[in-house]
C-alpha cells in the first residue's frame, strides 16, 4: 500500500530534500526547531524514536546533544542520506504501520517519540490510527508523543488536509495518550486554530 508521501515525493528524493534544508541552514534559517522543542521535553540520555526520520536532520541533531536516538523511515533514499551522514546511529527502514514496538530492532521502549515533517498526514490512507497505536506502545509509561503537521493545503504538499486535529486526538485517546500541550509552531507560538499544529501527548501511567 503506497503512502501519500510516496505519491508526493516519488522515488529518490532524499538528496534533494537534504539539500533544501542545508541551503536554508546556510542562509541562517533555523532548521533545528523540532530538535530544540524535543530537548525542552526530555533530558540528554533519554531514548528518542524519530518516526518518519527522513534524511535524519532531527535525529542527528538530538544525538549530537546526548540523546539515544533511533530513526525509522519507509523511504530508502532518505535513509541513504541519513546513514551516510551519521553511520554510527541506528537507522531502520520500515512502514510505521508495521512497526513492532517491542521488537529487538528498536532496542526497548522510548521516553519520547517525535513525528516531524508532516509524517501523520502523509501516511497511507487508513493507516493513521494503527500508526498512532504502535507509536504509543513504543513509549514508556509517561512517555511523550510529539507530532507537528499541517492542517490545510498551505501547510501541506497536498491539495487538502486528510487529517484533522479531532481525528488525531481521537486516535491518541484510543491509544492511551492524553493531550498535554499544543502550539502553532515548534517555537511554541500560541495555537489559535491555524493551519499548523504541534501537539504533545503523554502515555497514561
Amino acid at each position: 500500500m503506497s503512502s501519500r508521501w510516496s505519491e508526493v515525493a516519488g522515488e529518490g528524493g532524499g538528496e534533494a530534500y537534504a539539500a533544501r534544508f542545508a541551503a536554508l541552514g546556510a542562509l541562517g534559517r533555523d532548521v533545528h526547531g523540532e530538535a530544540l522543542f524535543c530537548r525542552e521535553l526530555a533530558s540528554p540520555g533519554a531514548r528518542v524514536l524519530d518516526a518518519g526520520c527522513g534524511a535524519g536532520r532531527v535525529a542527528i541533531e538530538l544525538a549530537g546533544h546526548g540523546y539515544d536516538v533511533v530513526g525509522v523511515d519507509v523511504d530508502s533514499s532518505m535513509l541513504e542520506v541519513a546513514r551516510r551522514t551519521a553511520p554510527h546511529l541506528c537507522w531502520l527502514q520500515l512502514d510505521l504501520a508495521r512497526l513492532d514496538p517491542h521488537g529487538p530492532a528498536l532496542g526497548g521502549p522510548f521516553d519520547l517519540v517525535v513525528t516531524a515533517g508532516n509524517v501523520i498526514p502523509l501516511l497511507s490512507a487508513g493507516s493513521e490510527a494503527e500508526v498512532v497505536r504502535r507509536l504509543s506502545s513504543a513509549l514508556v509509561d509517561g512517555g511523550l508523543l510529539v507530532a507537528g503537521f499541517g492542517l490545510d493545503a498551505q501547510h501541506l504538499p497536498l491539495p487538502e488536509a486528510p487529517v484533522t486535529l479531532a481525528d488525531y486526538d481521537r486516535w491518541c485517546a484510543d491509544s492511551g495518550l492524553r493531550l498535554l500541550e499544543r502550539h502553532a509552531t515548534w517555537q511554541r507560538a500560541t495555537y489559535d486554530g491555524g493551519g499548523y499544529a504541534v501537539s504533545v501527548h503523554a502515555r497514561e501511567l
